[in-house]
């Protein structure tokens, strides 16, 4: 897929999906999301006194030039520092008069999908900590827009499931005619069009300490005739990204150092091509590391590269250089490091940091780090949780570099705020998978594990969380038939105010386990941006559980046949049970043979009253046209199952086997109304 030379304009689509309808799944097998991932009644901003001093951070580069009336890129800081949790209040200051400093923490998910913020002039965009995500979104700064930093972000997920994409210009940062613009610290990536677009003439701009992955276009600049645009490009980490590594078109100073561009074998996104300088250009290329990539550096015949101390590994094709330039150290001062020490100084320090954007308190998070080369703190992630205090009052992050920890992982009661993060670009590069089932002896001679004690990790603490990684159990049920009890528990979680944020839980028979502390007590979970992957009971217990914008994986059973159960409820009366919503039910396995659920009078307790609600989400033809069943003798019709705007091959019209809810009822099943006044946000 090569980038042909032209003058035209990308065209923006006015093409959007309705609100609260789901996104269809990319080719790729992911998600775009397009529906506020925070409900509406998120807790106003809040403003600080005082900009603390990352605030008062200014640009290097092109953007530090006094030009056009403007000293420098600076962003907002000379107003007042808010803090912003959704996209209204995103809105309301990016777009305001005069100057702020816009702390977000934690997701907000763009309505509609493709969203791009109109940012005005005196701004500074800040992800606190690594907790700022912005999903299906981005943000547009227009002509004459000035001034703006927009700085350790993660912007992402906007991708609409056609690689080359002229449908949906969908970027994560896009520039028409704005001057003095720093993007610093962000990862960007699976955006639908490019990830940045600095377009029509924008100027004085420097891209500094980005990751930029995982996307077919990472970074145009130029596209007009007009040889205008000066630009700075040092330290970025691009990575699995096709074309526009960046492409400079008519830039009058394109100077990039210290860039890290890697093609990784073996994966789906091949490179075209790495650093391009088109029609006009003048290009500087020092001290930058090229791994694996195809036809590293090209440029047209009417434009220059100068080339100085670049590095090229396993490079094939057009690598070229030409013409006479510019010296940046007349415009601006900078320091080289070695090309050698490149990759690994980026793979540390491009993309979010945890000291930008956070104020210092005593109540900051602590990070513990596990890494199976013993390059963290402790190799295994349960060596971490032992080291997290009794009782802690704030936040502990238990940040786990790519791996496969074969381990059972237990967070006990008396250790809340506990936070699971994968470090990898994948939710599939860490892992943590353990093979007990129901029915395995004990080591101890002590009898077997049982259905709960069977789980890979099991959460007892309130305010658990876990981001960008994979929790499975791969109890092999084929070479285990003699084995009594074959439920496999992934995940257990029995606490409340539990966040999993773009994970993986995988398994076959009781996959992800929602319980609570007590029958009882409350146990809210939120699961967003995640895929769940079973085929029997594998969504199961009595918490009030909200699966929202994510993939529901059907799977085969052990011997290649397609039957199953989506849910498997036990909530207590007066509670609510499973919802999911926004969402997509799919896998490969035979048509109308997988139930959406059944009631589970957990010891044949009648007192409880089962609750499933699926509702504006995608269902295949592998689901019944009667989509609910009876369990261990108790009707199904006894308990609460209902369907609400469900589209796709398996949804069906209401009937006396497939109840819809009426809009009223469906008024009263909300995320909201789930969630019962917890607003869910990473930290």
């Amino acid at each position: 897929m090569s980038e042909h030379r032209s003058r035209a304009r990308h065209r923006r689509s006015g093409k959007f999906l309705a609100v609260g309808l789901p996104l269809a799944l990319t080719a790729a097998g992911t998600l775009a999301y397009g529906t506020d991932l925070i409900p509406q009644q998120a807790s106003a901003a809040t403003a600080t006194a005082a900009a603390p001093a990352w605030a008062t951070a200014t640009a290097d580069g092109f953007a530090s030039v006094d030009a056009l009336g403007q000293n420098g890129t600076y962003g907002g800081r000379d107003g007042r520092t808010v803090t912003v949790r959704t996209q209204a209040e995103l809105e309301k200051y990016a777009t305001a008069a005069e100057p702020y400093v816009i702390v977000v923490a934690g997701t907000i998910t763009m309505n509609p999908v493709g969203k791009e913020v109109k940012v005005a002039s005196d701004k500074t965009i800040v992800g606190s900590g690594t907790s700022g995500h912005i999903v299906g979104g981005g943000f547009f700064l227009g002509q004459g827009v000035h001034n703006v930093i927009i700085r350790n972000l993660t912007i992402r997920d906007a991708y609409q499931g056609v690689w080359n994409d002229k449908e949906h210009d969908f970027d994560a940062v896009q520039m028409d005619g704005a001057h003095h613009v720093w993007i610093d610290h962000n990862d960007l990536r699976n955006m639908a069009d490019g990830l940045i677009d600095v377009r029509k003439d924008s100027t004085y701009v420097t891209v500094s300490w980005n990751e930029m992955s995982h996307n077919n276009k990472a970074f145009g600049i130029g596209w007009t005739e007009n040889v205008l645009t000066d630009i700075t490009i040092h330290h970025n980490w691009i990575r699995e990204t096709e074309q526009r590594n960046p492409s400079t078109d008519n830039c009058a100073h394109a100077h990039l150092y210290n860039n890290f561009l890697e093609d990784v074998p073996g994966t789906d996104i091949d490179s075209s091509y790495g650093n391009y300088s088109r029609g006009g250009t003048r290009m500087v290329l020092e001290n930058s590391y090229f791994q694996g990539m195809r036809n590293p550096v090209i440029k047209d015949a009417t434009a220059t590269v100068v080339q100085r101390g670049n590095v090229f590994s396993g490079t094939s094709g057009r690598n070229e250089s030409g013409g006479t330039a510019f010296d940046p150290k007349a415009y601006y001062a900078y320091t080289l490091d070695k090309a050698a020490d490149v990759p690994a100084l980026l793979k540390s320090g491009a993309g979010p940091q945890s000291s930008i954007g956070t104020t210092t308190t005593s109540a900051e998070a602590t990070t513990l780090t596990v890494a199976k080369d013993g390059s963290g703190q402790y190799r295994t992630v349960q060596a971490a949780v032992n080291a997290v205090p009794a009782n802690n009052a704030s936040r502990v992050v238990i940040s786990i570099e790519p791996g496969t920890y074969r381990e059972t992982v237990k967070v006990p009661s008396n250790k809340p705020h506990v936070t699971f993060q994968g470090t990898g670009g994948s939710r599939k590069d860490t892992v943590i998978v353990y093979d007990n089932a129901a029915g395995t002896p004990k080591p101890d001679g002590s009898g077997t594990y049982g259905t709960s004690g069977s789980a890979t990790v099991a959460v007892e603490a309130d305010d658990f969380q876990a981001r960008n990684l994979t929790i499975s159990n791969d109890f092999d049920e084929g070479a285990n038939q003699s084995l009594s009890g074959h439920q496999a528990v992934a995940l257990r979680t029995a606490a409340d105010k539990v966040l999993l944020d773009g994970v993986i839980v995988e398994g076959d028979q009781d996959t992800l386990l929602l319980d609570t502390a007590a029958k009882d007590k409350l146990g809210r979970v939120y699961v967003t941006n995640s895929y769940v992957i079973g085929n029997v009971d594998f969504i199961f217990g009595r918490a009030t559980a909200v699966i929202d914008r994510s993939v529901i994986t059907l799977k085969k059973r052990w011997n290649g046949t397609s039957a199953g159960y989506v849910t498997a409820p036990s909530t207590a009366a007066n509670r609510k049970g499973i919802l999911i919503a926004n969402s997509a039910v799919n896998g490969d396995v035979s048509d109308r043979t997988f139930h959406l659920g059944r009631p589970w009078h957990a010891g044949g307790d009648a007192s409880l009253d089962p609750q499933t609600t699926v509702r504006n989400t995608t269902l295949s033809a592998a689901i019944r046209t009667t989509p609910w069943t009876d369990m261990s003798g108790f009707s199904w019709k006894d308990d609460r199952f209902a369907e609400y705007r469900n589209t796709g091959a398996g949804a069906g019209s209401a009937n006396s086997d497939r109840p819809h809810l009426t809009d009223a009822q469906a008024a009263d099943q909300e995320i909201a109304d789930w969630l019962a006044g917890w607003t869910p946000s990473a930290s």
